[in-house]
């Protein structure tokens, strides 16, 4: 996620307006000039489209000029797409547009994006178990009083469940297969599911800290009876588990990412080895006659012993998978690394990298031909202490999972039609979708991408996405950003797109969700809480 610079802010664009505008952050407020006219020699008007000169289902036009396949989108004052051949004799003349002002929002809409899927789900999974506590608060709920360590675990497993690599491809992989002839609104509605799974994984581990805390004070209420030292485990695991929960709050999360990481894997995973000795001790400690017991099959019939199996077993799949891999480093500009792993991918998938094996993983969209292609790249735009030090210092090798995360935009396959917009280094998460699908449209926004990004990935551009299938904005060139409502508006009317996916600085994802909620079209926005 992007930061704004103040810079991008004054009067004339300075160098570090590239720098932002590469990184897809803008200011919407800002009045862009837009493109002149190109003066051409009066010639005869060909009217009829050659394979030499493609033309654009958003703006008919050109052809591109430079390695990279590029459209030129003049937009006169009328704001209507116009056919480059009707310009051949028009002398260039100054453009001066009056800003055009923000389309207002409703309230119902801001209201939507607000109270998305992910705050449904996480809404609905605590009212769920807080309507559970309070009936066991009142004697009403007979299983909570047999089962207290049950409920805890259940709701750890689910929220263990729903951050795991292997459960979400699994769910990807049913969605995919199982749905791609379903109605538009069901795939959308499985899509908004998959996407904000985060709403259950954040819900039922506040729920599990809920019931355990609840279950300790049952237990400390009759401490005559039980053993201290399931007394202290129990305390000890509590505090561990609140410990974990609390450092995954998003303002830790995004803006102390190794703390983040620090703690909520680590504590996390010492509450997982607690949780197994308060399991084992609480049951066979026997209250009744006050000693302990070494009964293994009372021990194996428990409901909290095979939960806390489960919990294991899937937290360790993705790190069974860790493997230190060779990498390949291209440095295109100071800005951007891009990284070249072995092995081909399917599109929309995301995988972490670190120097280390168990710290500062951080995730990058992946981009790739194919699976059967030999390799795969990510691009990793300098921001960071971890992305700055792949430029100065390039490595040799990296630790990775073998297993990769499926991203929103894994869900495209799902799909006739769709659109990829992106700003910056967000192609990294675009482009495969449209390298191995002939059905997606991209629109790239960024600055002086050639030679930002450098060969490698203008170079996958050029060779797999047609000229009429894609649109690439360099604001460097252009002196600014477009209007993106309309060209996602043109692209999806003449394109016959289903859906749109955007991945961009959270200004201009809020920006185009708010556009495309307000002219109808169904569109994913970006994510930060992986």
């Amino acid at each position: 996620m992007s930061s704004t610079r103040n810079s991008y802010l004054s009067e004339g664009h300075s160098l570090d307006s590239l720098d932002d505008a590469e990184k897809g952050v803008y200011d919407s407020a800002t009045d862009l000039t837009l493109p002149g006219l190109v003066y051409m020699e009066p010639k005869k008007p060909s009217q009829f489209p050659t394979s030499l000169s493609p033309v654009s289902p958003v703006h008919q036009g050109t052809t591109p000029g430079t390695s990279v396949p590029e459209l030129s989108l003049t937009l006169p004052p009328g704001r209507q797409p116009t056919n480059a051949a009707e310009l051949e004799t028009t002398e260039k003349k100054p453009t001066a547009d009056k800003p055009k002002p923000k389309p207002k929002i409703s309230r119902w809409i801001l209201f939507n994006l607000w109270f998305n899927t992910y705050r449904k789900f996480f809404t609905f999974v605590t009212l769920l178990n807080l309507t559970g506590l309070i009936l066991a608060a009142c004697d009403r709920f007979t299983y909570a009083q047999n089962h207290l360590g049950a409920l805890v675990l259940g709701n750890l497993l689910a929220a263990i469940l729903f951050r795991n690599e292997l459960w979400m491809r699994f769910l990807y992989m049913l969605a995919i297969y199982g749905l791609r002839w379903a109605p538009v609104p069901v795939k959308l509605g499985a899509v908004s599911a998959l996407q904000h799974v985060g709403g259950i994984h954040s819900g039922c581990a506040v729920s599990g800290a809920a019931w355990l805390l609840y279950k300790i004070i049952d237990i400390i209420r009759y401490g005559a009876v039980q053993h201290p030292s399931v007394i202290a485990t129990g305390v000890i695991t509590n505090v561990l588990i609140l410990v974990s929960i609390l450092s995954a709050f998003p303002w830790i999360r995004n803006t102390h990412h190794n703390a983040f990481e620090r703690y909520h894997r680590f504590v996390g995973w010492l509450g997982l080895a607690m949780t197994w000795a308060f399991v084992i001790l609480g049951n066979s400690y026997d209250i009744k006659h006050g000693q302990w017991t070494t009964n293994t099959n009372s021990l194996l019939s428990t409901q909290e012993l095979w939960f806390a199996v489960f919990m294991t077993v899937f937290i360790l799949i993705p790190w069974v998978t860790l493997r230190e891999v060779p990498v390949e480093v291209e440095i295109p500009s100071p800005k951007v690394a891009v990284l070249k792993f072995e092995r081909g991918m399917q599109q929309g998938l995301l995988g972490r990298i670190s120097r280390t094996s168990i710290m500062e993983y951080h995730a990058f969209g992946i981009i790739s031909e194919g699976r059967k292609s030999g390799c795969h790249y990510m691009i990793c735009g300098v921001q960071g202490d971890f992305t700055k030090a792949l430029v100065s210092d390039p490595p040799k090798t990296v630790w990775t999972r073998q297993l990769k995360f499926a991203g929103p935009g894994h869900a495209s396959a799902m799909f006739k039609r769709g659109i990829r917009i992106c700003t910056g280094t967000g192609i990294g998460a675009a482009l495969s979708t449209c390298i191995q699908s002939p059905n997606w449209f991209l629109i790239w926004i960024g600055s002086d991408q050639e030679r930002t990004f450098g060969p490698t990935v203008t170079g996958l551009i050029h060779k797999h996405i047609e000229p009429e299938r894609m649109i690439l904005w360099d604001s460097k060139k252009r002196g600014g950003r477009p209007d993106t409502m309309e060209l996602l508006r043109d692209t999806w009317k003449r394109f016959g797109a289903e859906v749109i996916f955007i991945t961009s600085n959270m200004q201009g994802n809020d920006e185009m969700m708010q556009g495309c909620a307000k002219e109808g079209m169904h569109a994913f926005g970006t994510l930060w809480d992986f």
